[in-house]
């Protein structure tokens, strides 16, 4: 989870975070203006309405059935006016709300998935994945609705205390006695509604990214029969939520009460007070009526804006919380005059003295003084127990992270001199964890290079042994395989996510685990279409079986973050130490992975 600390939280207080909002407002000045116009229009002729109203009640005693006929039209253009600016008003704030909310989170995706790995150690994808959701729709609300809303309040607000003035001065005097009775309530228990609605979205986004968590690794879960365990945890933060809420809900409910109450019997005791004023011919009874429709039209604005701040400050929580993603800096940065990758790309590889620690273990060094060459065109194997480093190297490699100390070349180019973008496209990786995306398998392959054709997609698969599996299922390579392949064997996800790093063709091929979920088979096809795959190429594997690492040019032994021997598998067998021993453990006694 996120931590922010004391002088962020004072800051969600504050209404000024929706400022946040401005840069997204920007681009769409024209149609802010067009609403503005609508909405002055709007406001402007709901306060003449009460004026028609009183000559129409003023008229029934006149003579002319003609004036009267003019009153009654009047009153009815001027309700028809306001119908058609309302009308464009909407149009205009809905249509706001949904392109600013768009484009809002198209921003905290694009921020966020170009984010280093290092990012998501300190905060959860499912929570990134609430304040997309869950946070836009909340500045949705209020873009598109609440704001608009509340300008129109205040604007009749201002207008109908004016015309208050001017109708009866005196009974103006009793209703702005009112005024500082509501302000209060609005102040102090606004200010508590503040901090308890940062506090629920906080539990809200903490609860989503559980639940994603649990539901990604759902088969873990019940396979360790955790499901209560999980149950258990997720009710404890929702309920948590719930709690928070609850006293969201009740502050904003007082709030409503009083204000209202406060606001509504101040236009009863007001219209007491008029209504004698008419009796004594002080006032006719259209002017009561405009009046206390004035009045009403206060009160509601009052009423209204108590309960719309309430709406505006959960949203100034929410808007700093995505300004939070939008605005955190990476520890991995692109540099600001990039160099270029050598061209042509040969795929020679170094790393030179590299020390690395990862964010969440900083007292651990993953890589200690690491110094490596790899030649172009070489295939070169990483060996050793689990935790030795091997993975850090693939993601160093691809600067997911960058060393604490030391660099890391490409063709003579340190990787930190160039834009990632630029040299991760001479890359090619399966991991040990074979990614599927929720597509067909032809999509999943073409992942790999989009640009590719469908006979290019299909040779990739032929030469990953995946092609027959493929032509078996159901509508071939238009098989929609399910979120993270779940129609697939797991051997089966390793070979698409094989011939996708063929498709792609890159200079240097990374196979983290590539033959883990293999077969014996199936392992050997796919070494096979390695071998032939790693002509002309750099290839580093990580591997624990050692009968996959046989036929590398030279084996890198890694032990504790250290590179504890190199040479071919004969000369390692041949020297004695780890590499030895993990031989002896696979190829002698028998023994299942030791590593």
């Amino acid at each position: 989870m996120v931590q922010v600390d004391t002088a962020e939280r004072a800051k969600s207080r504050r209404v000024s975070a929706l400022a946040g909002l401005g840069p997204f407002l920007v681009p769409y000045r024209l149609m802010i203006l067009a609403a503005g116009v609508a909405l002055v229009v709007t406001a402007s002729v709901s306060l003449v309405l009460p004026i028609a109203v009183r000559r129409v009640v003023d008229g029934f005693g006149v003579q002319n059935a003609a004036m009267l006929d003019q009153y009654f039209g009047a009153a009815l253009a001027v309700a028809a006016v306001m119908a058609v600016g309302a009308g464009v008003r909407y149009y205009f704030v809905t249509r706001l709300g949904e392109r600013v909310v768009a484009d809002i989170r198209r921003a905290l995706f694009d921020k966020v998935i170009g984010m280093s790995p290092a990012y998501f150690e300190k905060i959860m994808s499912g929570e990134v994945l609430s304040r997309i959701t869950t946070d836009t729709t909340l500045i949705l609300s209020v873009i598109g609705s609440s704001i608009s809303v509340a300008l129109r309040n205040l604007l009749t607000l201002i207008g109908g205390l004016v015309l208050l003035m001017l109708t009866s001065p005196k009974l103006t005097v009793l209703v702005l006695l009112i005024v500082p009775a509501t302000v209060v309530p609005i102040v102090v228990l606004g200010r508590k509604l503040r901090a308890s609605s940062r506090d629920n979205q906080d539990l809200i986004a903490q609860s989503s990214g559980l639940a994603s968590e649990a539901l990604t690794a759902v088969q873990i879960v019940q396979a360790f029969t955790h499901e209560m365990v999980t149950r258990a945890q997720f009710s404890a933060v929702n309920e948590k939520g719930f709690a928070s809420a609850l006293n969201r809900i009740g502050l904003r409910a007082l709030m409503t009460f009083v204000v209202m109450f406060l606001a509504f019997a101040g236009v009863v005791g007001v219209l007491w007070i008029g209504a004698h004023d008419v009796r004594s011919g002080a006032m006719t009874p259209g002017e009561l009526v405009q009046f206390l429709i004035y009045a009403v039209m206060v009160a509601g604005s009052v009423g209204a804006l108590s309960e719309i701040w309430g709406e505006v400050q959960r949203a100034a929580g929410a808007t700093e919380r995505l300004v939070e993603i939008l605005q955190a800096t990476d520890s991995v940065q692109d540099p600001v005059a990039p160099l270029l990758p050598a061209q042509p790309v040969r795929g020679g590889l170094v790393l030179e003295d590299v020390r690395f620690f990862y964010p969440s273990r900083p007292d651990m060094a993953a890589l200690d003084g690491v110094s490596l060459t790899i030649a172009p065109g070489e295939t070169v194997a990483v060996v050793g127990p689990s935790g030795a480093g091997k993975s850090t190297v693939f993601q160093l490699l691809l600067r997911f992270f960058d060393p604490d100390t030391g660099r890391i070349l490409l063709d003579g180019v340190d990787l930190r001199a160039m834009n990632r973008d630029a040299f991760r496209q001479n890359f090619a990786l399966v991991s040990q964890d074979s990614v599927i995306f929720a597509g067909t398998a032809r999509e999943n392959i073409r992942f790999g290079r989009p640009e590719a054709s469908d006979a290019a997609v299909e040779a990739a698969a032929q030469a990953a042994a995946a092609h027959d599996f493929i032509t078996a299922l159901p509508q071939g390579y238009d098989t929609f395989l399910g979120e993270r392949g779940v129609m697939l064997s797991g051997g089966q996800r390793q070979r698409i996510a094989i011939a996708r790093a063929i498709l792609r063709d890159a200079r240097v091929l990374l196979l983290d685990e590539a033959t883990s979920a293999l077969d014996a088979e199936s392992e050997r096809l796919v070494q096979r279409a390695v071998e032939q795959l790693g002509q002309g190429r750099t290839v580093l594997v990580v591997a624990h079986r050692l009968a996959t690492v046989k036929r590398a040019h030279r084996i890198v032994v890694l032990d504790q973050g250290r590179i504890v021997a190199t040479g071919t598998h004969d000369e390692l067998v041949a020297q004695g130490g780890l590499y030895a021993h993990l031989a002896r453990l696979q190829f002698t006694d028998g023994a299942a992975d030791a590593l």
